[in-house]
């Protein structure tokens, strides 16, 4: 019993012994070029390649492999973390049979969310009420499948990320955090609120993911940062949630910060707002689009990269924990940008995950 269980930490330490991270990013490696696998990962990532309901510019199914691709890219050292790269970063294999799924869909979904910008024609309704509960069913068990996945991960001592894909893929994850903690706030970053009730007659709308996220009474606290494009319907439902979310306006931060609000400042009082443990739900929209100009929902504003990774250090130096995270809405366009982008994004949600926790040091 015991040398099965002390396996595991052998097999690591030879390929920590055997791997030279100054060395050229070997691209037929793991996630970041790195040598592990799922089994000896602290991190474990899973890939969800769906973008069935996007209601703009497809692309973020191939997310995940655009990341991956990029990753071996990457300079391994972190100056601000002890040897981060032993930590040992692993990505599951990108499921196919979702992808298929999501692309035969999407094509389908296209067509109805055509027809309703055509006005819902009464001739075709039958048709389209027929595939949205198709695409309900299809995303239940989608969250279902990731749930149980994410779930033996956490099972296992694995930290759990998810790489989408649009932003409604997270949820499992969501769910299976939920029966691990008590009670947890999500740090959202992104350009949307996503608190669209079925958007489009869609239960798990990208659009939707935040609605759906409140419906689980674990989660005692949003906080929204970098919101410049809703509706008034989402602004209303934050004003009317007794403190349950709490909304920084991209508008705002920028003008605090015109007016001499330090970005230190504004992330002291983004923090205070969240609870002892924290998702981060990180939709790379969030960013200034010059950073991810192929996502699908583009708007001008938003973070600069290392804005939205001190934020992150910050939240962590404040003695919080991130128990869990999500990066979506990575698409690859017409150039490796934005999947380096997203790799460099991902690889510092991972190593400040892990410090949170106490499994690096900063």
């Amino acid at each position: 019993m015991s040398t099965q269980q002390n396996q595991p930490t052998s097999t690591k330490e030879q390929k920590i012994a055997g791997f030279d991270p100054n060395g050229v990013g070997d691209i037929s490696g793991g996630l970041f070029g790195l040598p592990f696998g799922v089994e000896e990962a602290e991190v474990v990532i899973i890939p969800v390649p769906w973008e069935v309901t996007v209601s703009y510019s497809a692309g973020t199914a191939q997310g995940p492999q655009a990341v991956k691709d990029a990753s071996p890219q990457l300079d391994l050292f972190d100056p601000a973390i002890k040897d981060a790269w032993k930590l040992g970063i692993a990505m599951e294999e990108i499921s196919q049979e979702w992808a298929s799924t999501s692309e035969a869909l999407r094509l389908k979904a296209d067509e109805y969310i055509g027809w309703l910008e055509a006005g819902s024609p009464e001739a075709d309704r039958a048709k389209y009420e027929r595939l949205t509960s198709e695409v309900t069913a299809k995303g239940e068990e989608l969250l279902q499948w990731l749930k149980a996945k994410a779930a033996a991960h956490l099972e296992n001592g694995k930290l759990v990320g998810v790489l989408g894909g649009d932003h409604s893929t997270p949820l499992g994850l969501m769910h299976a955090l939920a029966e691990k903690h008590e009670e947890f706030g999500i740090l959202q970053i992104d350009a949307h609120a996503d608190l669209r009730i079925a958007y489009e007659d869609f239960t798990y709308s990208h659009a939707s993911i935040m609605y759906n996220a409140l419906q689980l009474p674990q989660v005692k606290k949003l906080v929204q940062v970098g919101i410049r494009d809703l509706a008034q319907s989402e602004a209303e439902m934050a004003d009317q949630s007794n403190g349950r979310i709490t909304v920084f306006y991209d508008s705002v931060l920028k003008a605090n910060a015109y007016e001499g609000d330090k970005w230190k400042k504004q992330c002291k009082k983004i923090i205070a707002q969240l609870p002892q443990k924290v998702y981060i739900s990180f939709d790379i929209d969030g960013l200034d689009p010059k950073l991810c100009p192929a996502t699908g929902t583009p708007v001008p504003g938003g973070l600069e990269f290392e804005e939205a990774v001190y934020l992150i250090k910050a939240l962590v130096k404040s003695g919080r924990e991130i128990i869990g995270f999500d990066l979506c809405e990575v698409a690859p366009g017409d150039s490796e940008w934005n999947g380096n982008v997203g790799a460099r994004l991902l690889y510092k949600l991972c190593n400040w995950m892990a410090v949170s926790q106490k499994r690096l040091e900063a």
